[in-house]
């Protein structure tokens, strides 16, 4: 009966050729128990260098300080340290790589967060106020809608990109030409499913207002009352309304709507800042050149969007909050 082949042996067990000669030639000299039978360490293995104490130490010094000129540790810079500082007596930087992998730390990462105060009673107000609103039943009549908006910069290719191809992703060159920026304006009413994003050139007091003057009288015009949830931004205040319209106006357009605000630094909480990042991931991630293309691409996200009515349903509680964010309140 014929044998495999060597290509055969490799495929079938998903090896090399290299792997098939060495078993091949141990088979010849020592027979088949040395094959199947694993080789008994002639050195007892090497003990980790980071270890018990040492490792904790390394990952004490990887959560200071950098050293001057240094903006955060690089996995070097603490191998040279730990040899410095006498903590092991010499280590090579994959070996400090390793012992920080297992550890799930990355001193050269840096994550920037908005952080909330503590024990801040203006926080927590704000907070349960939005949450409250977020468990209301819907009432058509009072359609919730969540506001925020955000800036993209607009940049144009220099070189046509290469498209791609089988084993080769898209190619753009890294010059590119920037176009200014454009700003975005979310309305999204999660129990309704429905968004609009209006791209405009500034994000002032008067763009603002007018944003809110459509949502009145072109998307939600029969609405008793809009229950309307944004955050604190300067613009984002009644007073907007006087700089854009007539008083009478003006006036007409902030008894329209229940202003609700998120707290500072609790931005998180306005679920239109959740759709703005489906819009971002989904739409902006890539170079748009000019808010005219901007704008059909936005609008016809949001077409598609809307056609299938996502919406968003809010879990977290004001009993919740007061467990999970305990040392946001004040200490009585």
């Amino acid at each position: 009966m014929e044998g495999w082949s060597d290509e055969a042996i490799c495929k079938a067990l998903d090896t090399n050729v290299t792997m098939v000669e060495r078993v091949r030639a141990k088979l010849v000299e020592e027979g088949l128990d040395a094959v199947l039978t694993r080789k008994k360490r002639e050195t007892p293995p090497i003990a980790p260098i980071f270890d018990g104490e040492k490792q904790a130490q390394l990952i004490a010094l990887a959560c200071t300080e950098p050293p001057a000129g240094f903006a955060r540790w690089s996995i070097r810079l603490l191998a040279e340290a730990v040899v410095e500082r006498q903590i092991v007596p010499a280590a090579h930087h994959n070996t400090v790589a390793r012992a920080l992998k297992k550890n799930e730390l990355k001193p050269h990462l840096t994550e920037y967060w908005v952080i909330p105060p503590k024990e801040n009673a203006a926080f927590v107000a704000s907070m349960e106020d939005v949450i409250e609103v977020y468990h209301r039943p819907h009432d058509a009549a009072k359609p919730l809608v969540c506001l925020d908006e955000t800036s993209k910069q607009l940049v144009a290719e220099t070189r046509t990109p290469l498209p791609v191809q089988p084993g080769q992703p898209a190619r753009h060159d890294y010059e590119y030409e920037r176009n200014g920026t454009a700003n975005l304006f979310m309305l999204f009413a999660p129990l309704e499913g429905f968004r609009h994003v209006k791209v405009t050139e500034h994000r002032t007091a008067v763009d603002y207002a007018r944003i809110l003057k459509d949502l009145s009288d072109v998307h939600f015009p029969n609405a008793e009352k809009i229950v309307l949830v944004q955050d604190n931004l300067n613009t984002h205040v009644p007073a907007s309304l006087y700089e854009a319209f007539e008083p009478a106006e003006a006036r007409r357009l902030v008894e329209r709507f229940e202003w609700h605000y998120t707290p500072k630094h609790g931005s998180w909480l306005n679920l239109a800042e959740s759709e703005l990042a489906v819009l971002s991931s989904q739409c902006l991630d890539r170079r748009i050149p000019n808010a005219q293309v901007l704008t059909r691409e936005v609008d016809a996200w949001q077409k598609r969007r809307n056609t299938h009515n996502a919406k968003a349903d809010w879990h977290f509680t004001t009993a919740d909050a007061r467990i999970k964010l305990k040392n946001l309140y004040p200490a009585l």
